[in-house]
Formats: C-alpha cells, structure tokens, sequence
C-alpha cells in the first residue's frame, strides 16, 4: 500500500482540474460555464472518502449530477483518495463536478456555489472519523463535524432543502449493555470526543428540523468496510498485514464484536434515505449480526491464505466491547435489507485488494 503522505488540509488546493490558477476550488467537468439546476443535483461531501466516494459513484450511475466538496485531508494517505475522486471522474464525466476544501470555510462555499448553486438534496459524508485520535485532538473533530456540520446546515435551510442526509455513527451508544442498539436508546453518555460530536450533529439536526421543517436523516453507520477502505480501519489494516505476514494488534482478548456492515449495503441505505425524506430520523444501518474479533482474525486468515502474527495489547480507551444494530426501523421505513453477511464482505475485500495489489506491481 501506498505511504502515508503529509500534506496539510487547506482549500486552497489547485490541481490540473483547477477552474482558474487563482481558484480555491477544482472542478473534474469540462463544461466549468454550465450552471447546474439545484433540484437536479445533489452534493456529496466527503466525496474522496471511503463511504462518500462509493455513495457518489452511485448515484452518478443512476444517471444524478453529481456535486463532491471534500478538503482531501492527510488523516490517512492522500493518494487513495486521489484515487477516489479518479474513480468518480470515470464514472461521472460531464455528471460530477469536484471542489476541494474545507466545508467551514464560508469564501470556498460561495465560489462553490457560483457555479453550482446549492442543491437541494445533500448527503454529508465529511467528517472526522475515528475515536482513538478524537481523544489525542479533540478540536479537530469539533471543527470538521460540530462546526461543518451545522454550516451546512444553515446553508441547506437557507437555499431551501428537499432531503438532508448525514453521516451519524454507532459510537454515539457508548458502552451500552443492550443485545441490541436501538434508535430510541438513551445516548447521553458519549465515552470519545468522536462520539460526543455526532450526537451533537444530531442535536444540531433536529434543532434544524425544528425550525424550518427541513427534511433530515440521520444514518448511524456500524463498522462499514469494503473496497476502497479505510487503511485505518480493522477490515483493511488486517486484510493487508495479514497478507503480508506483519504482525496485528489485537486489543483485549478477542471477545469483542462489532456489526460490519458492507458498504455496499450502506450505500444502499444512504440513498433510500435521500429518496424517502421523512421529517427527522435517526437510522441504524448495520447488519445485524456481529463478529467476534477473533472469529475475524480468522475469517481473513482463511481468504488470505496466511496466518496471522498477533501481538496482545490492553483495551483501549473509548473503545466499547460490542455493538450490534437494531435495523427494524430502516427496514420498516426505508425497505432497507442488507445482502452481505460478514464472511462474503471479507471474501469480496481480500478480492479486491489482492487485485489492487497485482495491478500496482505491474
């Protein structure tokens, strides 16, 4: 895999996309004069991040114009999402439009929205992931998730939203003891800074609903994985040193589990969510089913061919022992139906990066 990069985050970033040399914003559509209609597009932040790019490249197959605003950070290698946004640009052609920089950067937005003014179906994917560096720089996550979250929102009240989709998590259940986490589950006890700002981004949400009776969804994602994943994330980090006979760092004893869930499911819940906008909801999108940690281990050993070389480390803080999601409602609302059990997830994810991998060392 590709080195850790570690250019800054700005939006100020030029490329060979880039509308003009003065502009903070690149576009991947040659007609750069066309200004798109609001109700016929829909913004996608994040749109060089794992999720976000695969929810873009699928609503450019549906045939949707496409707008992506994403700052294409360095908290993990520049270079896949370089390759993200590529993807997008094969898929889409004339449909995608590609703006980079910071969603709370208010002069970047309005050059954004000169040319494509803001449309009225959003799906938020930006955001700071991760809990255990929440915990390192809190005020990091503030920024992108609290504050970009709700400029966002304003933005969307003030062009006049159809549908507002964003990115919640899973993490916001803390260290429940429930079998199964529910939508109607008390969440007031955030146990990371990640966690504590997407609880309030659905506050924010709400408060915005309130208000102006916009239309939002908020889609709190259990452990997504997948093709173009996140490197930071178990599923790939696993998969990648497993094959390459590194050791793995197993946290507690291995009896933890997690709800994995495809991100092709995911993306399927994301854009059912976008179609049937219902007031405001708050969605668990999970399988259903969790995996213990060392029942994975041993999944990905048997796609690779390889046994793993484990190194034993404590529990870490912030982390919870179990999560699995209660999809009752999704289903009931959003005929939402996820098709991938975990094992055939981690059978498609060694697939895909053995092939990456043969592809690169050609």
């Amino acid at each position: 895999m590709a080195s850790q990069l570690t250019r800054s985050p700005s939006s100020t970033i030029d490329d060979s996309d880039a509308m003009s040399t003065t502009s903070s914003s690149s576009s991947a559509n040659p007609k750069d004069d066309e200004v798109w209609d609001s109700a016929t597009s829909v913004l996608v932040t994040g749109g060089a991040g794992f999720v976000g790019s695969h929810v873009a490249e699928a609503l450019l197959a549906r045939g949707e114009r496409v707008v992506v605003v994403d700052e294409v950070n360095d908290y993990y290698d520049v270079a896949r999402k370089e390759a993200n946004l590529d993807v997008l640009r094969r898929a889409g052609g004339d449909n995608v439009r590609i703006f980079r920089g910071d969603i709370c950067d208010v002069a970047f937005l309005e050059q954004v929205f000169e040319t494509c003014p803001m449309p009225r179906r959003v799906v938020h994917m930006a955001a700071r992931a991760g809990v255990r560096p929440s915990i390192d720089d809190p005020f990091v996550y503030v920024h992108s998730n609290v504050h970009g979250t709700t400029r966002l929102l304003e933005l969307a009240a003030k062009h006049g939203s159809d549908s507002f989709v964003f990115a919640s998590s899973s993490s916001v259940y803390g260290g429940s003891k429930k079998a199964l986490f529910s939508e109607t589950d008390a969440v007031d006890l955030p146990v990371s800074p990640y966690a504590a700002t997407k609880k309030a981004c659905e506050l924010l949400a709400y408060t915005y609903h309130h208000l102006y009776k916009m239309n939002i969804a908020g889609l709190r994602f259990f452990t997504v994985f997948g093709p173009r994943g996140r490197p930071d994330m178990a599923p790939l980090k696993f998969v990648d040193k497993i094959s390459r006979g590194e050791p793995i760092d197993r946290f507690g004893d291995g009896s933890s589990s997690r709800d994995y869930t495809y991100v092709d499911d995911v993306v399927d819940g994301v854009l059912k969510a976008l179609d049937r906008p219902l007031g405001y909801q708050i969605y668990n999108l999970g399988n259903g089913s969790p995996t213990r940690l060392n029942d994975f281990i041993k999944l990905v050993e048997k796609y690779t061919g390889k046994n793993a070389v484990i190194r034993q480390k404590p529990d870490q803080p912030g982390d919870v022992p179990r999560t699995c999601a209660d999809i009752s409602k999704a289903k009931t609302l959003l005929d939402y139906d996820p098709q991938t059990p975990f094992p055939e997830g981690i059978r498609k994810l060694v697939e895909w990066y053995q092939s990456a991998e043969a592809a690169a060392a050609k």
